[in-house]
């Protein structure tokens, strides 16, 4: 209907509030007087037929519970109904728009382009202007991923309605095109890039894919059934590393040395995870169990020669290799 598919704006979120709030008063209010309360409380004047489609608007688009009274001839309200966008404290508009900030990672991506759509047109309409306080946080600048909107409506169209997808996609050990058949089970957001979690029918097993690595994405008309347990969570053995999962969940011992100590005591790294101090070696072990051990050695080598593997013992041998292949090239 057209009522409903009218485009909410700010103007017309200000005049609903407007009246919605002259309703709320009980002074059973006709399409005159809420014209005449719009001019005074905003100095625009404002038509018969307009207030008449906001009326609608609140009706059909926010379900509000209005009817009219004949015998006192005006609106009001058959239960104690609020207008959502009318209950928002100061303090709900800070975090919403403290939120933007904190989401910035994702900027170039069409989900951060709908949420910053939805909060600037909150914040805006309810108030003057952005909390100072707001410009004092802040994200560091990060590299960015920018994602195909094409490509990111057709995965959250067949994530939405269970159905698979066909793409092709070259990835981080197979940088050759191949094409694949997935049905989607999560969208993954990880240090401002998205992947795509699913069931890869080609390789009959559980696959990660970046958006942006994916091309001439498909949505077919199959269905499928989502599993019961598809949480990407429930891969990772427990470990807190990011986007990646292994096969085997392994027993990690790492001792960590000078400035890394701290950093290591700052965070929940793994859901069991144990910190032992040894201050007369100046080190501290961190023990616990996962199934991501790309990203856990990753973590080790950023940290230099300050984080040493102890456990398991072809992790240390693969960190150690790695450790030598750095050296040989820096030598060439």
């Amino acid at each position: 209907m057209a009522d409903n598919e009218r485009k909410l704006n700010k103007k017309m979120i200000e005049r609903l509030i407007i009246i919605h709030n002259l309703i709320k008063s009980g002074q059973y209010p006709n399409n005159a007087r809420m014209r005449n309360h719009y001019r005074v409380q905003t100095g625009y004047e404002v038509g018969e037929a307009t207030i008449n489609r906001d009326i609608d608007t609140l009706r059909v688009y926010f379900k509000a519970p209005l009817e009219y009274d004949r015998s006192r001839g005006g609106y009001y309200y058959t239960d104690d109904w609020e207008f959502a966008l009318n209950s928002f404290t100061g303090k709900d508009l800070f975090y919403l728009a403290a939120a933007k900030t904190l989401l910035s990672a994702f900027a170039g991506t069409p989900m951060y382009n709908g949420i910053s759509e939805v909060i600037d047109f909150i914040t805006n309409t309810q108030s003057e202007g952005k909390s100072s306080l707001l410009d004092r946080i802040a994200t560091p600048p990060t590299p960015k991923i920018v994602i195909d909107e094409a490509i990111w409506q057709n995965v959250t169209s067949a994530l939405r309605d269970n159905l698979i997808l066909e793409f092709d996609y070259n990835g981080r050990w197979h940088p050759q095109d191949s094409h694949r058949r997935v049905r989607p089970y999560q969208i993954l957001l990880d240090d401002g890039r998205c992947f795509l979690f699913g069931f890869s029918e080609e390789r009959n097993a559980e696959r990660i894919f970046a958006l942006s690595r994916m091309k001439n994405v498909k949505v077919t008309d199959e269905n499928f059934a989502l599993p019961d347990d598809y949480e990407f969570a429930a891969r990772c053995g427990g470990g807190k590393f990011g986007v990646f999962m292994g096969g085997k969940r392994e027993q990690f011992v790492i001792d960590f040395y000078g400035e890394a100590r701290a950093y290591i005591r700052e965070c929940l790294w793994a859901d069991d995870q144990t910190i032992t101090e040894y201050d007369d070696d100046d080190k501290t072990r961190l023990s616990f169990r996962a199934t991501q051990f790309l990203k856990v050695k990753e973590l080790i080598l950023s940290q230099g020669a300050n984080a040493v593997p102890i456990e398991p013992a072809w992790f240390v041998g693969d960190w150690a290799d790695t450790v030598k292949a750095m050296s040989m090239r820096s030598e060439q």
